[in-house]
Formats: structure tokens, C-alpha cells, sequence
């Protein structure tokens, strides 16, 4: 084994170039498993224990490996594993071909949630608020939309899934209006199976929402006491009889049966933590991405948009998208947008975009530069002062709404329409 430095993004390269090569028929297939330590051992069935040509060729692949990723690798000896049925089972579920008859199976901490997309719709139109960075207007937009749609008739669910920076029910929710418990509330409860009972306590209405026709349900990221929040957050994650999204997914299930809702608003988190996975890539959710028109902001969701493509998932969320232009700014408004389009375009087509060299075909998934509604095509939110940084949302200005969201409501009520299967 050599001495020499051996970098993480040299792994998946020198494990295709190793395993190329065809293997013995008996091999129907070899599992790369790439531990927490990024280090690599190599699995296959247990039936294959004993089996000379298999046992022969995974030694030398093995031994390959190892000298040519010398610490990110296995000594020889230690790195084939003989798995029953059930365990190959679930490494399939979880890896990924990188050739054929051979999966990458990572071994994550955290992020694990990038790595796979539920298909379908979400039975009620429902939407996800997310951004690479925060400080872009989310907790703004979920609550100007919670108080547009329940101005025309709907049944609005809004929950804040911001859990490291909470702050959205406290902008829309006068503190004697705060509900005793939040979402943290129920993860810690359902941890002692007690999570049924504090559903009805997450729940409340800002005081707007007697004025209308609809109406709206805020669940917070905590209830009115937060003394002791942070020690909720830090059990918020764990995985007990079920991975923890699949927990967030089962706290969401029971508030709309509670509330009924016909629109639901998450906000998540910014980032590429686990809980803004879940929100955006097993929840059936379509996708609003925030940002602005910085090369931090394309770099960021350049990585996630080549994330999805390298990993055969972009089929799946690609028609879940829609981008938003947040904080606008007032000045030289047509000129920014257009440069925003041409920068979005440019990260669809290169990472979303079916690429089609002549006349598309009716099933292709692409769009030209300058066509609405497509999900490159920004959806401006415009910079007013009415609604700068620490304006109250308790209570709106129907012209300061007017003036900053009367493109994007438009578009989001085209949206919800063809959603439900009626023209705009």
C-alpha cells in the first residue's frame, strides 16, 4: 500500500476502474459498501461463501483496492462480507448501480435523504418553501400565501419544519395565541408513544383568520413555553422502530386527517440538512426554490441539481420544481429577471432538461428560455419596505401584498388549479 495522500473524491473513480472488468458468472452481483469512514469493503451472498472462482476474484478485486486506495480501503482480508438474504436485500434498497451488477451503498450520518425520491402526488396540493440560504423570504411567502388562499375559501395547514431557526408561527401568531405544544412536541412524545395526544395542542389560528371566507392552521416549530426546545431538538432525529422521516411523514399524515386542510404549506429548513430532504424529496410536495441571482446561489443548487442527476433521480423531481426570484429588487427590476431566467435555464437544462438535439418529441421534458410557467422561469417576489426584515405578519397591507406578490399568487393559484385538474 502506498504512502500517498488518497482524497475522498478519488473513491468512486478507482472503484468503477477496479471493478470494470467482467466477473464470474456466479457473481450476480457485488455490493460496495462505503462505511462512515469512507472506507470501502466489498459484499456479496452468502451463498457465494466457498464458492473458489467467486472467493478467488473477490480476494484479487480486494486486493486491487486497496492498493489503490490505500487508507479509504479494507486490508485484503477483512473486506469481503458473506450477507444473508435479508441483509442483501437492504443493501439493494439503498445503493446505487455505478456498473452493472455493481452498487454503491454509502453509509451516512446525515443527508441520507438526498438519496432517494418518493414518486406521486400528494393526495392535497401541497407545498414546500425551501432555500440553499436562508434570509430570502420564506417565512414571508408561507404566510402571505396562508393568508391569500384563505382570503378565497381554503382550508390552509401551515407547519414550520424550520426547527433550528423557528420563527414563522411567532411572526403570524400573537404570543397569547401560541399554541402549548409544536412540532418537537410530538417527536419527543411519540418517542413514548404518547404523540396522539399533544396533535390537538400544535394548533393555531392567527387572528386575521375570523375575516374570511377560508380558514388557516399554524403548527409551530414549539409551543408558547420554549424553556426547554433545545433539549426537544436534540431528540427530534432519532430513529426509533422507523427511520425519523418516515416519523415526520406520520406526524403529517394525522394533522391532515385532524385539520382536513386543502392546501398544505411546509416551510423547511434551509440548506442541505436531513429534514429539508424529507420536505422536498418524500413528501409528494411540489417544490418552491428561493433564491437570488448570486453565484453562491447557482453554485449551491448546482450541487444538488447534479446531485439528483448523477444519482438517476431527476426524472422524479424535476416536474416538482418551480423557481422563485425572491427580493426582487426595485431597481432595474426587467434586467435582473432576465438575467435570473437565463441563469436558472442554463442549471435546468444542463442538470433537469431531457437534451434533445433536434424538435423535441411530446414526452420530452425540456422548455425553451423564454416559456411561462416553466420551472426555470422565475417567479418574481418583489423587495418592498412594507414587508422588509422584521415587519409584523400578524397583519397585512392588501397594497403592500399587492405590490410585492401579485405575480406569484397568480401563479400559484394557476398552479393549485391544474393541480386539481381545472383550467386557470
Amino acid at each position: 500500500m502506498s504512502d500517498q495522500f488518497h482524497r475522498f473524491d478519488s473513491f468512486l473513480p478507482q472503484v468503477v476502474d477496479t471493478l470494470r472488468y467482467p466477473k464470474p458468472e456466479s457473481i450476480e452481483r457485488i455490493y460496495v459498501i462505503r462505511d462512515l469512514y469512507g472506507k470501502a469493503r466489498l459484499a456479496v451472498s452468502d451463498a457465494l461463501e466457498g464458492h473458489s472462482a467467486a472467493t478467488s476474484f473477490l480476494k484479487e478485486e480486494a486486493k486491487v483496492l486497496h492498493e489503490r486506495l490505500g487508507v479509504r480501503a479494507y486490508p485484503p482480508e477483512d473486506a469481503i462480507l458473506f450477507l444473508d438474504a435479508e441483509l442483501i436485500k437492504e443493501l439493494h434498497s439503498s445503493g446505487r448501480e455505478i456498473l452493472p451488477g455493481v452498487h454503491l451503498v454509502d453509509r451516512l450520518v446525515t443527508g441520507a435523504g438526498w438519496w432517494t425520491v418518493n414518486g406521486g402526488e400528494a393526495a392535497t396540493p401541497t407545498y414546500t418553501l425551501y432555500s440553499v440560504k436562508g434570509g430570502v423570504g420564506r417565512s414571508t411567502t408561507a404566510a402571505v400565501l396562508a393568508w391569500h388562499w384563505t382570503q378565497r375559501g381554503e382550508r390552509v395547514l401551515v407547519v414550520d419544519l424550520d426547527l433550528e431557526s423557528p420563527g414563522l408561527s411567532s411572526a403570524m401568531l400573537h404570543p397569547s395565541a401560541q399554541p402549548e405544544c409544536g412540532v418537537v412536541d410530538w417527536f419527543v412524545e411519540d418517542l413514548v408513544g404518547q404523540g396522539d395526544r399533544v396533535l390537538e395542542d400544535m394548533i393555531a389560528r392567527p387572528s386575521w383568520h375570523q375575516d374570511f371566507r377560508g380558514d388557516v392552521c399554524i403548527v409551530p416549530a414549539h409551543g408558547r413555553d420554549p424553556s426547554e426546545y433545545l433539549a426537544k431538538l436534540g431528540r427530534v432525529y432519532l430513529d426509533v422502530d422507523v427511520p425519523w422521516t418516515q416519523r415526520l411523514q406520520r406526524m403529517l399524515c394525522k394533522l391532515r386527517r385532524l385539520v382536513k386542510p386543502t392546501i398544505v404549506l411546509l416551510e423547511s429548513r434551509s440548506g442541505l440538512h436531513d429534514i429539508a430532504a424529507a420536505t422536498m424529496t418524500d413528501l409528494n410536495a411540489n417544490v418552491l426554490l428561493f433564491g437570488t441571482d448570486s453565484d453562491t446561489n447557482w453554485q449551491d443548487y448546482g450541487i444538488l441539481f447534479a446531485h439528483w442527476q448523477e444519482l438517476g433521480l431527476a426524472r422524479d423531481m424535476r416536474e416538482r420544481l418551480s423557481i422563485v426570484s425572491s427580493l426582487t429588487p426595485e431597481v432595474d427590476t426587467e434586467a435582473y429577471i432576465e438575467r435570473f431566467r437565463e441563469r436558472s435555464w442554463t442549471l435546468f437544462q444542463h442538470h433537469l432538461y431531457d437534451q434533445v438535439e433536434s424538435a423535441a418529441e411530446p414526452d420530452d421534458f425540456t422548455f425553451d428560455l423564454d416559456e411561462d410557467d416553466a420551472p426555470h422561469d422565475p417567479i418574481p417576489i418583489h423587495w418592498t419596505r412594507g414587508l422588509a426584515a422584521g415587519a409584523s405578519l400578524r397583519d397585512f397591507e392588501r397594497t403592500t401584498v399587492a405590490q410585492a406578490y401579485s405575480p406569484f399568487l397568480a401563479r400559484m393559484d394557476r398552479h393549485v388549479l391544474a393541480t386539481r385538474g381545472r383550467s386557470p
